[in-house]
């Protein structure tokens, strides 16, 4: 466990990088097989999260191996190429995977996102700037989002 604003995080990794960060209370509950969970192993993971939650780090450079299907994986993948500060809407990353129709497959894949925090999940909002499903809960992206907001406009804060 990784203490953290958001509540203490469970961590895991296996021998090609790190394969999930969950919230307590995290919809879908934590898997049951999932590698090391020794809290030394993730002095990296620590740091890096300490550095993102002071507004040092907008990015994370870890080694990843989020389990989860091709599909997944392209929408993992294209979660993490969403800057800091930015959000993009289910539709426009379906359009950006090619699949302009396949908006609630990526809501759907981006619900399974075992890497909460790191691959950045909580930047999706719905259509209309909306803040939608989070398994870590609302109040949680809603605190993320907050975090990575510009400071020029924080008085236009629409969440």
């Amino acid at each position: 466990m990784l203490p953290s604003p958001l509540g203490d995080l469970t961590v895991a990794r296996d021998e090609r990088g790190l394969v999930g960060v969950w919230y307590p209370e995290h919809r879908g509950g934590v898997p049951a097989d999932l590698g090391a969970r020794d809290d030394d192993a993730f002095a990296d993971v620590a740091a890096q999260l300490a550095e993102y939650f002071a507004g040092r780090r907008t990015a994370f450079d870890l080694p990843l191996a989020p389990r989860g299907d091709a599909f997944d994986q392209r929408v993992w993948a294209a979660l993490r190429e969403i800057p800091y500060g930015a959000t993009r809407s289910y539709g426009q990353l379906a359009r950006a995977l090619g699949g302009p129709g396949h908006a609630q497959a990526v809501g759907a894949a981006n619900g399974r996102n075992p890497l909460s925090v790191v691959v950045p999940c909580h930047r999706v909002v719905a259509a209309d700037g909306t803040l939608t499903g989070y398994a870590g809960g609302l109040w949680r992206k809603r605190f993320l989002l907050s975090l990575e907001e510009p400071d020029a406009d924080a008085g236009g804060r629409l969440f």
